[in-house]
């Protein structure tokens, strides 16, 4: 491989700590070249009150910035960039669309990996053409303890055999193709979804529970622009 590429696609509404440490913990586990980060334009199954994609993008460019850090600090070098494919294109955001998009840019010698949480990936098989996207990309899944996720799997026969198709239980095989494996991170449980963060937010929370919740410098901007605070979404 030439290259591997950790992509963190979300709505980031907004980014918070649980994507960083994420992103830091496959950028480690992983040796990740770059990590990208990946907002998406419009969401089709996140529904109405969704902050206008211009302030996403800020909170990203900022939750980026103190990724950066946190990767210097431990000693990486992995590159830590923000993609607008899905901002700039029209219409929903799906994510085999930008697959398909990142591997006709990258290559077929560039190994692609999507970052995600056990609660991500459980909802997979509701994605559009979800069985395609190991043609494009590998899964990485932070899931711990590993048999929370093995249970619930057996609710959705289709995508319990869709990962024992695809399974690794070695990190670095990602790395040494291009596409088609699904890896459970037994390392990391982390909670993914701002949709509780929301409303928390709009209750102006004190000074130490944002800094558990956000980096001062995504703060800074819900601040500015009045993010969350006019109702709780």
């Amino acid at each position: 491989m030439n290259k591997t590429i950790g992509i963190l696609g979300g709505t980031f509404d907004p980014p918070h700590w649980g994507h960083i440490h994420l992103a830091a913990h496959f950028a480690k586990r992983l040796k990740l070249d770059e990590l990208m980060w990946l907002p998406s334009g419009e969401p089709w199954q996140k529904g109405a009150h969704i902050t206008p994609a211009i302030d996403r993008y800020a909170m990203t460019l900022a939750a980026a910035e103190v990724l950066k850090i946190e990767l210097q600090q431990l000693g990486l070098s992995t590159q830590v960039t923000v993609n607008t494919m899905e901002i700039d294109r029209a219409g929903p955001s799906y994510t085999i669309d930008s697959a398909k998009a990142l591997r006709q840019l990258y290559g077929d010698q560039t190994a692609l990996i999507w970052l995600m949480g056990a609660d991500s990936f459980l909802q997979l098989y509701t994605w559009n053409d979800w069985r395609d996207l190991m043609h494009y990309i590998h899964l990485a899944v932070a899931s711990r303890p590993p048999y929370r996720i093995a249970i619930q799997l057996q609710d959705h026969p289709p995508l319990l055999a869709h990962y024992q198709d695809h399974q690794t239980t070695r990190a670095e095989k990602l790395c040494q193709q291009s596409c088609g494996l699904i890896f459970l991170d037994e390392e990391l449980s982390i909670d993914l979804a701002s949709s509780s963060l929301r409303p928390l937010l709009a209750h102006h929370p004190s000074a130490d529970a944002i800094q558990q919740w956000l980096p001062e410098s995504v703060w800074s901007i819900i601040l500015e622009k009045g993010l969350y605070q006019s109702k709780v979404r």
